[in-house]
């Protein structure tokens, strides 16, 4: 059974065909829960709810062929409101796998991420920290290529700024 004939069982709410959505998709729900909340008990815990959501609402989805779209976009979404939460932000580790930044403190890092908004946030993420392509990005944003190019380069260039009026880039 292909991805997407077992994505159309599980809309007609066939559980066994839910938990082999699920095994697919395991690996990339859970890479973009660590990317965004930074901590193993965290992600398994965003694992949990996310299953749980996507089982709710699956007889909700109208395309079985975007079944990975859908749930990322389901992870995000929780992600993003844990973060709000929790007011937790991205290491310095992490951010010199960007561009080789280096910043003096974990708190000069969080404030400059915080100065993005939150969809550059979740640009950076998607792109950086979980390689996916532009093109699946703008599938997951509903926006064009070119819009996540434009909004990808002007992030990059924000956290530039801000970290150089800080005085806190090695290069730029």
């Amino acid at each position: 059974m292909d991805e997407v004939e077992v994505a159309s069982n599980a809309i007609k709410r066939d559980e066994q065909a839910f938990i082999q959505l699920m095994q697919l998709h395991k690996e990339d729900l859970y890479r973009t829960a660590f990317a965004f909340l930074k901590n193993e008990h965290d992600a398994v815990e965003a694992m949990q709810e996310v299953t749980f959501r996507a089982f709710e609402k699956i007889h909700t989805v109208k395309k079985p062929n975007y079944m990975k779209t859908w749930l990322i976009r389901i992870m995000m979404n929780y992600c993003q409101d844990q973060l709000k939460k929790k007011k937790r932000f991205i290491s310095n580790e992490v951010l010199q796998e960007i561009g080789g930044y280096s910043v003096d403190s974990t708190m000069e890092l969080e404030e400059a991420i915080a100065s993005l908004s939150s969809d550059e946030q979740q640009l950076i993420f998607l792109k950086y920290f979980q390689n996916t392509k532009i093109k699946e990005i703008a599938e997951i944003k509903k926006i064009p290529e070119g819009t996540v190019k434009s909004r990808l380069h002007t992030a990059l260039k924000s956290l530039r700024s801000f970290l150089a009026e800080k005085g806190d880039v090695d290069h730029v």
